[in-house]
């Protein structure tokens, strides 16, 4: 990279996409600063998924060992009914993922993934994060960029990427107050230690159980060693967006009364003071996130809901191909502009089929569910131009 065309990168939030696009970027030979509200760094939620869409981008930085070590490769994604777990349909990942996209589909603790991602960039710089850094705002001018923070304090750079999530600043400022609509659903979340549970217990799988009202996703993770639950509940009581509000386990014990066995089991073999729920809310595409000097990644620009497993996904290739914008464009405007025009079709296309996975994963009849997942296969039609998308190749155009 010639001299002229290495920047200083300001990136507001150390999520897991903001520390991706920053090892992306140090990598890349641009100087990153990262600055994040927590005071300390860590992780919380559960379970995610890595499909080959954003293990190109991972591998290139070369994560893919760190990764396989502590992950699972599910055999299939496998479509059930509710309460007698009646396989509807079902779409081979493992060997058959990654023999046609080139690289594995893995299941993960979310905490796992986020501490590879900073021990990955603290290895290419160890003073890139700065923590207790809430950013409240920015300016831009010709010249550069102007981080805001709530201390009082800025910091100045060529770019500023947005990073900082469902409630961003830099959002706020380039596009306004995007409207959130509470979706009708909460999601419950806990993981259990698989030895508590009965054996044999399910396959190693992804397990979705679908039926009246909600649905239930049901993985392995940490070396097959924890269960992941997910509990999607239609309800009207609404609480905030966030993964910290506990409520009592017999709420949730309720939620799912009638559910297939292997439900109740992981239910009654939760930590009982360990049952967190998310009220879901969702968010339209927006049709521009960049300005001259300041753009936006993952949660911030294309809010995903938790129904096609691509939320994190996304903000990787994000990264990725930001990278490759501003190694392809050496005026900042037109790299930042190339990023968007290439992430915006894309990302709003799997925003709007999580929308609508919520409503066939909770059709009210085992009659419905079966014509619907009758009408096509899940499983072609996500290799067709889901997993199969490469951001490390993708013509930029």
């Amino acid at each position: 990279m010639a001299a002229q065309q290495q920047r200083k990168i300001l990136i507001a939030g150390a999520g897991l996409g903001g520390l991706a696009a920053a090892s992306f970027l140090i990598q890349d030979g641009h100087q990153v600063e990262v600055y994040e509200q927590a005071p300390r760094l860590e992780e919380i939620g559960a379970g995610i998924q890595i499909s080959a869409n954003a293990m190109h981008a991972l591998r290139h930085l070369g994560l893919e060992p760190a990764i396989r070590k502590v992950g699972v490769h599910p055999g299939a994604y496998v479509f059930r009914l509710h309460d007698t777990g009646e396989e509807i349909q079902r779409f081979a990942l493992s060997a058959e993922h990654e023999r046609l996209h080139g690289a594995p589909y893995t299941q993960m603790h979310r905490a796992d993934f986020h501490a590879i991602l900073a021990d990955k960039l603290r290895s290419l710089d160890p003073n890139a994060i700065r923590l207790g850094k809430r950013v409240v705002g920015f300016t831009e001018d010709a010249d550069g960029v102007t981080l805001q923070l709530a201390d009082g304090t800025d910091a100045r750079g060529d770019v500023l990427i947005g990073a900082d999530g469902l409630k961003s600043a830099v959002r706020r400022k380039i596009a306004g107050e995007v409207p959130a609509n509470y979706t009708g659903d909460a999601a419950w979340r806990i993981t259990v230690p698989v030895e508590r549970l009965p054996q044999p217990f399910l396959e190693p799988v992804m397990s979705v159980f679908m039926g009246p009202g909600g649905h239930a996703v049901c993985y392995y993770v940490r070396s097959g060693t924890i269960m992941n639950f997910v509990g999607l509940h239609e309800t009207d009581d609404i609480l905030e967006e966030s993964w910290t509000v506990k409520l009592p386990w017999e709420r949730l014990k309720a939620d799912f009364k009638g559910w297939h066995p292997a439900i109740q089991a992981i239910i009654d073999a939760a930590d009982k003071d360990q049952c967190y729920r998310w009220s879901l809310h969702n968010r339209l595409p927006i049709d521009n996130w960049s300005t001259a000097r300041a753009t936006l990644l993952g949660d911030s620009a294309h809010a995903t809901l938790p129904y096609l497993a691509q939320g994190a996904v996304m903000a990787i290739e994000d990264g990725a191909v930001l990278m490759r914008a501003l190694r392809q464009e050496s005026d900042i405007a037109a790299a930042l502009q190339l990023y968007q025009r290439n992430r915006i079709d894309r990302t709003a296309r799997i925003v709007l089929q999580s929308s609508e996975n919520r409503r066939r994963f909770h059709l009210g009849s085992e009659a419905a569910i079966r014509a619907e997942f009758a009408k096509a296969n899940e499983g072609a039609d996500r290799n067709k131009w889901l997993y199969s998308y490469n951001p490390m190749t993708v013509p930029l155009v």
